[in-house]
């Protein structure tokens, strides 16, 4: 066992709050926010959630009408991929090199910027897709920057047996987005038009970049080295990571989940074949929603998990529910029954999020900690795209239901075996 699992299975257990009755036992726990500095955070977080749902759709809805082609759209999604890998490894390593909060002014300026500059070339009738693909990816590089410091921020903000609430309250506000900013631009775009889209986001980030100003400053803690952020250092957050097991786990556990058991890539296919007797564009819009609306009741009843302290049980417990849910998906021939399926996969997935979360933040010192999420971003973009792949494959090969049902089995099966063959994440606990 390494040193960072024994220090924490040393630490002598803090006084635990009084029990809350009735509602608030089960309701989100929101103590967090009793907490100015991260309650602005937070406040934040929930108009830009709606705001960068915006463009997400205005982007390839852009593309579509230019090219007519959804190969183009697919090929935007691409472009950004790259610089949001390299610039989330190289933010996290800059995070943990200079005051964080000053890192979040820039990049969310630079977002901001971004988006006014998809609103203007949207205004003038620009139609490039170049144009488009240069901005999604210049936005993607601020994004991959902004993301490690704003995570590794939060432990500096809240105290250690807040972070799963914490961490609760902010995934809950993004998949709410996830739900909400996509309807709202579909509900919009009739009505003022695509090209204010990207203005509504531009100024949804001015409230984000006030919020930050606000923050207190996060500098380096004292004692830090004075380095630079190169591959050097890069490469130094991954010898961290192979060093200390259980943050290793972290990452594995949700690769194994979101690589073996994200069936995305097959929702159209199942909409059109083994669902279209309910129309198929309603059992595609459900089959969409359903994941992030369970992940949204998870965090909106977070009360009865965030105050776990065994988080690697948690983790664990949390990924084979997923594996479960989703292979009772994949048999399920009911719409309904599946969309409840699916729901039930978001609710483990917003479990696992939270006590993933909290244990990169609370097992990693301050110093690497802008690293350690600069990986976990690379993690949970590339994830679900290595599972389009394998599961667009799978489904060719053995059909949808049988492809989506087999990989929640195998991620039951994976995350078993590594439980049981690697202790460090069964002991985890703070």
């Amino acid at each position: 066992m390494d040193a960072s699992e024994s220090t924490t299975e040393e630490r002598e257990p803090e006084p635990r709050a009084p029990h809350r009755r009735g509602r608030r036992r089960w309701a989100m726990d929101t103590r967090p926010l009793r907490r100015p500095a991260y309650r602005r955070l937070w406040v934040s977080t929930i108009v830009t959630a709606v705001g960068s749902q915006l463009t997400a759709v205005a982007v390839p809805k852009q593309i579509y009408d230019i090219t007519g082609s959804s190969a183009w759209v697919g090929a935007a999604s691409l472009a950004g991929l790259a610089p949001l890998i390299v610039f989330a490894l190289w933010g996290g390593a800059i995070a943990d090199i200079m005051d964080r909060r000053k890192l979040l002014l820039i990049t969310n300026s630079g977002i901001a910027v971004t988006s006014l500059l998809f609103w203007l070339q949207a205004f003038v009738g620009l139609e490039s897709v170049g144009a488009l693909m240069l901005l999604l990816a210049v936005q993607q590089a601020f994004w991959g920057l902004n993301a490690p410091a704003r995570t590794a921020s939060i432990a500096r903000l809240v105290p250690e047996d807040e972070l799963p609430a914490a961490g609760a309250l902010g995934s809950t506000v993004m998949q709410t987005g996830q739900v909400a900013g996509p309807l709202l631009a579909g509900a919009l775009i009739p009505v003022i038009g695509l090209p204010e889209l990207y203005l509504i986001d531009a100024l949804a980030l001015c409230v984000t970049v006030w919020a930050v100003y606000r923050l207190p400053a996060l500098p380096p803690l004292a004692g830090s080295a004075v380095r630079r952020a190169g591959v050097k250092e890069i490469a130094a957050g991954f010898r961290y990571i192979s060093g200390h097991t259980v943050l290793l786990l972290s990452f594995l556990a949700d690769i194994i989940a979101m690589v073996l058991g994200m069936p995305r890539a097959l929702f159209p296919q199942l909409a059109s074949q083994t669902y279209a007797p309910y129309g198929e564009g309603l059992a595609l819009g459900l089959l969409f929603a359903a994941i992030p609306i369970g992940a949204v009741l998870g965090g909106l009843f977070s009360g009865t998990f965030s105050r776990a302290r065994r988080h690697g049980w948690m983790v664990i417990g949390a990924v084979v529910a997923w594996g479960v849910a989703i292979a009772g998906f994949g048999l399920s021939r009911n719409l309904w029954v599946a969309v409840a399926f699916l729901a039930l996969a978001g609710v483990a997935d917003m479990v696992s999020m939270v006590f993933r979360g909290a244990i990169l933040l609370s097992a990693a010192t301050d110093e690497m900690r802008g690293r350690m999420q600069g990986v976990f971003t690379v993690v949970v973009a590339g994830g679900p795209r290595l599972a389009d792949v394998l599961h667009g494959t799978a489904g060719s090969a053995f059909g949808p239901r049988t492809a989506v049902a087999g990989g929640g089995l195998l991620v039951v099966v994976t995350m078993l075996v590594l439980a049981a063959s690697v202790p460090a994440l069964r002991r985890y606990r703070v």
